[in-house]
């Protein structure tokens, strides 16, 4: 019998959604969804481990899962395809979390590049200072351990994330690997699956910093408005040396053109052409290279592509928005969603959980068990 092919994915809820993750994971995860090629589709919303640097906004966390939620229903996710859970209800994750803590070094932690650019982000560090106020949660430290958990409870053959993310994979696989020659082969090795788009491995923020963030308020939200948009487009990053219309300007590094570069389609040309007809100046273009082209040239001036790129951008995010303002009117059906969801993810959980106590030894008390230790104990201190 062929091995199910099982995917497993999800965000933190620590905010709502932005076009970085539409880019890097939620547009890909619609289609690998209505692909047909995998049996089950987990996609969790991961509140544990946003926990893990919001312990002390908790509301914070909570009021967010419904923000997720809404986008992941909005973006096309289909409850009837995948399964929409939230990772604090399955108590059998952080059951398989405390057994593999067994399993990895603290040092291997420390040399994780995800987790070390991650508390670089946070400010966290390793000061053991006793005054140290921004030392590292030990729930956010472990917290590759606790991934590694949620990937394997669930049998998941395939994990689609971006780069940055691939260190974390590697970990889970250094895990599996190691609990199956401990114990038993008990455990599924993932592969990771990344974006096939190189435009879409890393969506920089408007302002043309490295990455997209909340934090750094550079985001735009799949959930706002038409004019925000407009608005935050107008304000994007492009190349500061095109000074001049007549200049000639950078593509590469360019913001505007990265995202052009993962949104833009063959079709939004003659859809969007009055785009590049202006008083003094009128273009025809057939494809992004053209217009990259003429960009480069000179005489092509960042509001004529910026307007462009709105329209790209809208042409994706209205039908998005206007699915959101239905469910947003049914959050009884949104809830229900992730009640049946969760319930079913964690019988799954519960079977994985089984099997890895089984493994262990651990499970005194399963039927069958029981008796045979009886026996043996008996006849051990009958002696």
């Amino acid at each position: 019998m062929a091995k199910e092919k099982i995917i497993l994915t999800g965000d933190r809820p620590t905010g709502r959604l932005h076009i970085g993750h539409y880019v890097g994971s939620l547009r890909r995860r619609v289609e690998l969804q209505d692909s047909g090629l995998f049996d089950r589709i987990f996609i969790m919303i991961a509140d544990a481990q946003a926990l893990t640097d919001n312990a002390d906004n908790p509301e914070k966390v909570r009021q967010n899962i419904i923000e997720v939620a809404l986008d992941y229903l909005s973006v096309g996710l289909d409850p009837e395809k995948s399964n929409l859970f939230i990772q604090s209800q399955i108590s059998e994750l952080t059951e398989l979390t405390f057994f593999y803590n067994n399993l990895v070094t603290v040092q291997r932690l420390q040399r994780n590049p995800t987790v070390k650019a991650e508390m670089a982000q946070r400010g966290f560090n390793d000061d053991a200072s006793a005054d140290n106020k921004a030392g590292i949660p030990v729930g956010f430290f472990c917290y590759p351990i606790s991934q590694a958990a949620d990937i394997t409870a669930f049998n998941a053959t395939v994990v689609p994330v971006g780069e940055d993310q691939e260190p974390m994979i590697e970990q889970t696989r250094e895990i599996v690997r190691k609990f199956n020659s401990t114990y038993a082969p008990v455990l599924v090795e993932p592969e990771i699956l990344l974006p096939d788009n190189a435009s879409c491995l890393r969506l920089p923020g408007t302002d043309g910093k490295a990455k997209m963030s909340k934090s750094l308020g550079n985001c735009i939200y799949l959930s706002d408005d038409s004019e925000t948009v407009r608005q935050k487009v107008r304000g994007m990053y492009t190349d500061p040396g095109h000074l001049q219309v007549s200049d000639p300007g950078k593509v590469e590094g360019n913001t505007v053109f990265t995202y052009l570069d993962a949104f833009c389609k063959p079709e939004h040309f003659e859809k969007y052409a009055s785009c590049f007809v202006g008083k003094k100046v009128s273009f025809e273009f057939h494809s992004l290279e053209e217009v990259k082209a003429q960009y480069r040239a000179g005489g092509l001036g960042d509001v004529m592509v910026k307007n462009f790129l709105y329209e790209v951008l809208e042409d994706t995010l209205r039908p998005i928005r206007e699915r959101r303002a239905k469910y947003e009117k049914d959050i009884p059906y949104v809830y229900e969603v992730l009640r049946k969801g969760t319930e079913a993810a964690r019988a799954v959980a519960s079977r994985t959980l089984a099997n890895v106590k089984r493994a262990m030894k651990i499970n005194y008390f399963e039927p069958g068990i029981l008796d045979e230790l009886i026996r043996e104990q008996s006849e051990k201190y009958a002696l």
